[in-house]
């Protein structure tokens, strides 16, 4: 079919079970897939700790490298405690399966349900801001926004639905291109400022800072540590490395949180001393490309890259929240068809519904970064503090070799954390933080909810407790077969009807009475051994007097189960079907939701 054809050619061949140990990808393209998100930070990390300072007086700025060395450090207790789970969990120790395992299924649910919401923050979070640098550079873009959002999403969800070997190819190139043209960008603006070439606007080391509030402070701290976003992310696929997986992921995880520090560092260290104040319309990496390059290509070249690795950013929520819902959905707390690989062994239903979600948060929130940042740290630090709390008891469990060091790290890791998390929660809460206070819990009830309704599926269908019988006796069923005139398709019908039960009617809807003497006359002369009933229908519904009799049919025969087999005819070409009505899936439908009914499509495929 045509569907099938275009699906093939956008996603590939099918791939068999047997290709999943090659789908595994080596250490340099782990990092471009499961790194990006973390990397593409340093694009507005410096950005959201100067905004608030700027706007309280353009002298505050001077307190945005303290406040990033700050959050650099709590990003190396962050890895490092990070490093430890992936020794625990070698297998992949997501916040969601170490705090089930460790602290119990409600703390387990908190972490996933945290981590879901930030995945799909950090689709939207990441194009917007990719957007954003785009804009700058090219202002035109700016108009339609929201659409070349959706195109960005669209695109990243193909290249990740052909599986994770092709996307790590694909996207390895814009991250290392990103590294390379802000490793250069940070080299000629340091040789720039201690050559003496542009004015030292402001000393690194300061004697004294303009003094502001410590809630000015913390908020810019609780801004900036979207920094840390992505972090978790190595850890939770571990599975997705070569073997030896563990110890792969662990160098990936440490390579990762160096190359951060170097990048986040040095852009908040240069923006200090270019004098670099965010203002409307342009971003401080454009700020900062501007000042160090001018309007040259490098400009262009800095300004594409960043783009690139911002957009290319939202695949790290498209390795971690596909992962995260089939465990969820195996666990019976999100719809099964999550917890299923696709053709190209990923999970495309994941894959699918984060792209959608991504999509509507953009539109919802007119694709501002700004706006949406504000929502983005409560879901990251939450599932920092469950997962390394998780570690604490795991290590005092287990009691492992060296695990009173391992413990103290995890310890230092869930105390940072649970600090910041308070702290991001009061800063932010009315800035947009509250939305993902309010969410959390209706996404637990959404959990319970399908998990009572799959535990109660699981007890109707037990054979627990029921006496197996010594032979299957067959089942005694009246078959209707609902006709609206006499064709090729319809005796097919009755024969297959006939060969099944004894008690077969056939039930035709009167709507016109000269029609119904036509139809009658043609039954007589083809099928005239199989009773011909005919309802009236002076409001011209066909739906509704068919169930009233079937209805009626039960009561008077009491039989084991009523059968409705349904004639339809298929069209050669799938279009032409919309040029007939759709009775027949009318019929199936009303009849969904009745008990102890069988309802049977016997369909007539036309040549055309």
């Amino acid at each position: 079919m045509l569907i099938g054809r275009i699906k093939r050619l956008l996603l590939g061949e099918p791939l068999s079970n047997q290709m999943a140990s090659h789908e595994r990808i080596p250490k340099w393209k782990a990092l471009a897939v499961m790194s990006s998100d973390a990397l593409s930070s340093t694009a507005y990390a410096t950005e959201e700790i100067l905004l608030p300072l700027a706007a309280f007086a353009a002298m505050s700025t001077v307190w945005s490298l303290p406040i990033c060395l700050a959050i650099s450090a709590l990003l190396v207790i962050v890895t490092t405690s990070y490093l430890q789970t992936i020794e625990a969990y070698p297998g992949g120790g997501g916040a969601y399966t170490v705090a089930k395992e460790n602290l119990g299924v409600g703390a387990g649910l908190i972490a996933g349900a945290a981590l879901l919401i930030d995945y799909v923050l950090t689709v939207s979070v990441s194009v917007a801001a990719g957007m954003a640098n785009m804009d700058a550079a090219f202002p035109f873009l700016r108009e339609h926004r929201e659409i070349f959002c959706a195109l960005v999403i669209f695109l990243i969800m193909i290249m990740n639905l052909r599986g994770i070997r092709e996307s790590a190819t694909v996207f390895a190139i814009p991250t290392y291109f990103f590294i390379g043209s802000f490793l250069l960008m940070l080299a000629v603006g340091a040789w720039k400022v201690l050559s003496g070439q542009v004015l030292d606007v402001a000393p690194v080391m300061n004697n004294m800072y303009p003094e502001i509030s410590i809630f000015l402070i913390l908020r810019a701290f609780s801004s900036g540590c979207a920094a840390l976003s992505g972090v978790e992310a190595i850890s939770n696929g571990v599975s997705t490395f070569r073997e030896p997986s563990a110890r792969n992921a662990k160098i990936t995880l440490a390579w990762m949180a160096g190359i951060l520090c170097v990048l986040f560092i040095g852009m908040t260290l240069l923006a200090h001393n270019f004098g670099i104040i965010p203002k409307e319309g342009e971003t401080v990496v454009s700020s900062l490309a501007r000042s160090i390059f001018g309007t040259t290509p490098m400009y262009f070249v800095i300004q594409i890259a960043t783009a690139l690795i911002l957009f290319l950013a939202a695949n790290t929520a498209y390795t971690g929240f596909p992962s995260l819902a089939s465990l969820l959905a195996k666990d019976r707390y999100l719809p099964r068809q999550l917890a299923s690989l696709g053709d190209r062994l990923v999970f495309s239903n994941g894959i699918f519904g984060l792209s959608v979600c991504g999509a509507a948060l953009i539109y919802l929130f007119d694709g501002d970064v700004h706006k949406l940042i504000p929502l983005y740290a409560v879901g990251v630090f939450l599932s920092f503090t469950l997962s390394q709390s998780g570690m604490v008891r795991f290590h005092w469990r287990e009691r492992q070799k060296g695990w009173i060091s391992s413990l103290i790290i995890n310890a230092a890791g869930a105390l940072t954390t649970c600090i910041v998390l308070v702290v991001v929660s009061v800063t932010k809460f009315s800035h947009g933080a509250w939305m993902v206070i309010l969410i959390l819990p209706l996404v637990m009830i959404f959990f319970s909810k399908i998990h009572h309704h799959y535990l109660a599926v699981g007890k109707e269908l037990s054979l627990i407790g029921v006496q197996a019988p010594g032979n299957l006796s067959k089942l005694h069923h009246t078959v209707v077969v609902p006709i609206s005139g006499i064709h090729r398709g319809v005796i097919d019908a009755l024969r297959y009807a006939i060969s099944i039960s004894d008690d077969v009617r056939a039930v035709y809807i009167e709507i016109d009475p000269d029609a119904t003497e036509r139809v009658k006359v043609e039954w007589n002369k083809w099928a005239h051994e199989v009773p011909f009933v005919v309802l009236k229908s002076p409001y011209r519904s066909v739906v509704r007097p068919l169930l009233e009799y079937i209805d009626d049919l039960e009561q008077s025969t009491h039989d084991d189960m009523l059968t409705i087999i349904i004639p339809e005819f298929v069209t050669y070409k799938w279009y032409y079907n919309l040029l007939h009505n759709q009775t027949a899936f009318m019929i199936r439908t009303a009849l969904l939701f009745k008990r102890r009914k069988v309802v049977t499509s016997v369909r007539y495929h036309l040549h055309g």
